[in-house]
């Protein structure tokens, strides 16, 4: 590109917006220009642009070999249309919601050049177009209020090093006292805005003149570090390694580390415990949780119950027989123990008849009349235990019901849930948060059934709640660990075994009537050209699947060349015909047809971490997104939409909980630090009638020989023992 360094001076209205990076605000502009036959290109930076606004730029002349002549501009700035025709592509562009082109055209016709002041000052005139409510009128009026907050907000931020894209969410977090609270402590959004963490809040804290080792940084950093820890599964860190990790982050000396966490253990916000003999720093809330269900679970544990039991082994062959079913020895045990005590786990692998007890002892509880609830951590998890026991079953949020008005849950310790008895499914993935949301709400006569794979990956959220009680030998353990013969017919359960017990599967014999593959493929595009022609054409065809319903890509990673983002972006492609017709939000496509998931919890619209729904609908006009998640359509704000992700594709980690009839698992080196026996091990044992790991036979050799679990740093399994 060949620049014409003389600066000049352009001014025009924006007619069409090719491109604009919201984090740092570099766009591309097609811009009218009086005096210029064509559209003019300019490329510059603006927090903000819409299209029908009127621009002013300085900048110098480029000539492009691919794209022509453009105007670079070092200054941008945009302010709202002059001219009726500017006007309405403005009010027409989707930046005010509840107004799309066919309101925009009639606002211009009613109103002229006077629109914005109507409807800033007089929106009541707009109620008197037809088609227009009192509530539509309202709706615009506010909007546009927020939008000029909004875009003050932006420009502020912009100015500060930080990108916009959450500046409507500030501005609804904090309302107009935005800037204020900001300016005051940045820190606070790291804390309080969803999408902003301590990077950008730090950002904005140095812009702010806020010193790099002042006492107010070194505090947030720390409670960041500790913070980033309970993402990686820890309660706590150790003294050392925080202190550690915080110097670093910040690039400050470790005395002052050491001062912040002084200050911090002063105002009780952490808390310094030991872990077997470690002293290790834990954030308060945490330490708080592993403590109480340690005392909740003991004092369950401790009690007798109130139900008939003694007769159990005797009403166990009638039962047997009622449901076709021949118990091996150890689920009798289970039984007998589920029924006789308070508290009980069980644990076994895929095939080791766990459904089958649960069912068993579901006949028992009848015969005591006693009220059984069954809940899992997932909706996937909670569908599929009620189809195969033929109740009811909820998800843990559903089960203790969400309080919207004031917060956490309906059921707890003051609101007790109403049952006898408690069956919890899936139990390795609950966090120390959930579970003690859920032990907490139990009535004092309960008994509590875990259920569970202890092998499996741990909880997404911070702790390890199953292998710490199974670990402390306090609690009762049954692990179930007969394979049955129906399910040895499955090469999925022998493998998985297998896997588990660190033995590499045959992987050159394929049998037709086998439900698990391993297919050989290169890093790159060779990986990339068979997982598409395997989930598009050979699966659908062979086994009569659905490609988007039935088959899920499951990976080890979210980053690189067969990562799940990747995957994504290549099978939405080749799946959606919807695909180009899609919005572009938080740097993701999202088109009607889409399969996508929830990746947080939002309690406010039902539908939590993990949920995978298809997009059902794009309202542009009023800026909304329709997902339908299981049958429950829930609409989506666009600035909403970084809680939702693509999921044709998905990490295994995000898998826990769900079973699919097929799976595919690529598998190569270039995921080599998360290659994990209990990863594949979790991953094989998703597929209920088909498994394809696709890639490199070195990879999956690593990650069944690599049998080492990372523990976490918690305290639970100490607590129940003491």
């Amino acid at each position: 590109m060949t620049p014409q360094t003389q600066k000049e001076y352009l001014s025009g209205h924006i007619e069409r917006i090719t491109y604009h990076n919201e984090d740092n605000g570099f766009c591309v502009l097609r811009v009218k220009i009086k005096g210029y036959k064509d559209l003019v290109t300019v490329t510059g930076n603006s927090p903000s642009v819409s299209v029908g606004e009127y621009i002013k730029c300085s900048g110098i002349w480029y000539n492009d070999r691919n794209h022509g002549k453009q105007f670079k501009a070092d200054f941008l700035k945009a302010l709202p249309p002059d001219t009726l025709e500017g006007i309405e592509k403005y009010l027409g562009s989707g930046l005010i919601k509840g107004i799309g082109t066919h309101f925009a055209k009639k606002l211009v016709t009613a109103f002229g050049d006077k629109v914005f002041d109507v409807i800033e000052h007089k929106p009541e005139l707009l109620s008197t177009l037809d088609g227009i409510g009192k509530i539509r009128a309202n709706s615009i009026r506010n909007n546009w209020k927020d939008q000029k907050i909004v875009r003050e907000i932006m420009i502020f931020l912009q100015s500060h090093g930080v990108g916009t894209t959450r500046a409507t969410r500030i501005f609804k977090t904090y309302g107009e006292e935005a800037i204020a609270v900001v300016s005051k402590n940045p820190y606070q959004l790291a804390k309080d805005i969803r999408g902003i963490g301590f990077v950008s809040a730090d950002t904005i804290a140095g812009n702010l003149g806020i010193a790099k080792d002042s006492l107010i940084r070194a505090r947030a950093g720390l409670s960041h570090v500790l913070l980033e820890a309970t993402s990686s599964g820890h309660c706590a860190l150790p003294l050392e390694i925080l202190i550690e990790n915080t110097g670093k982050l910040l690039g400050i000396d470790s005395s002052l580390v050491e001062l912040a966490v002084t200050k911090e253990l002063e105002l009780k916000t952490i808390i310094c415990d030991l872990i077997e003999d470690k002293s290790c720093i834990f954030l308060a809330s945490y330490h708080f949780y592993e403590k109480q269900i340690a005392r909740i679970l003991l004092s369950i544990n401790k009690e007798a119950v109130l139900w008939d039991h003694d007769n159990s082994e005797e009403l166990i062959p009638a039962i047997e027989q009622k449901l076709n079913i021949r118990l091996a020895d150890n689920q009798k045990e289970a039984i007998t123990t589920a029924l006789s005590k308070k508290l009980t786990v069980v644990t076994g692998g895929p095939g080791t008849g766990k459904t089958t007890l649960v069912k068993t002892l579901l006949e028992l509880l009848k015969v005591n009349k006693l009220n059984v609830k069954l809940c899992a951590p997932t909706g996937r998890a909670a569908k599929r235990l009620g189809e195969t026991t033929g109740l009811e079953a909820t998800t843990i949020h559903r089960l203790l019901e969400v309080n919207n008005l004031e917060g956490g849950f309906k059921y707890n310790e003051e609101n007790r849930l109403v049952c006898d008895y408690l069956i919890v499914d899936e139990s390795s993935m609950i966090d120390v948060i959930l579970f003690y949301s859920l032990i907490k709400a139990l009535p004092d006569h309960v008994g509590l059934l875990l259920v569970g794979d202890v092998d499996q990956l741990p909880s997404v959220g911070a702790g390890q709640v199953l292998k710490d009680i199974i670990n402390s030998n306090i609690i009762t353990t049954v692990r179930l660990n007969r394979i049955f013969r129906q399910s040895t017919t499955s090469t999925i359960i022998t493998t998985a075994h297998n896997v588990n017990k660190g033995i590499l599967p045959d992987l050159t014999t394929r049998k037709d009537n086998s439900d698990f593959y391993f297919i050989e493929a290169e890093p790159g595009e060779d990986i990339i050209s068979k997982i598409i022609t395997i989930t598009c054409d050979r699966i659908p065809k062979k086994f009569n699947l659905n490609p988007i319903g039935d088959i899920q890509l499951l990976c080890p990673m979210q980053r690189g060349g067969t990562g799940a983002r990747s995957l994504n972006i290549e099978l939405q492609k080749a799946l959606n015909p919807h695909y180009a017709e899609g919005i572009t939000k938080f740097g993701q496509v999202f088109a009607v047809g889409d399969k996508v998931m929830q990746t947080e919890n939002n309690y406010d619209k039902d539908t939590y971490n993990g949920d995978i729904g298809i997009i059902n609908a794009i309202n542009r006009e009023e800026q909304e997104v329709t997902i339908d998640f299981y049958g429950n359509k829930i609409v989506y704000d666009y600035e909403d939409l970084d809680q939702i992700t693509l999921a044709y594709a998905t990490t295994i980690h995000k898998s826990q909980g769900s079973e699919y009839p097929a799976v595919i698992i690529p598998l190569t080196m270039q995921s080599y630090m998360m290659l994990k026996r209990n990863l594949i091990y979790t991953a094989i044992t998703r597929g209920k009638k088909l498994v394809v790991v696709i890639g490199e036979k070195k990879a999956f050799a690593m990650a069944v020989k690599d049998g080492k679990s990372s523990d976490r740093y918690s305290k639970l399994k100490d607590w129940l023992q003491m």
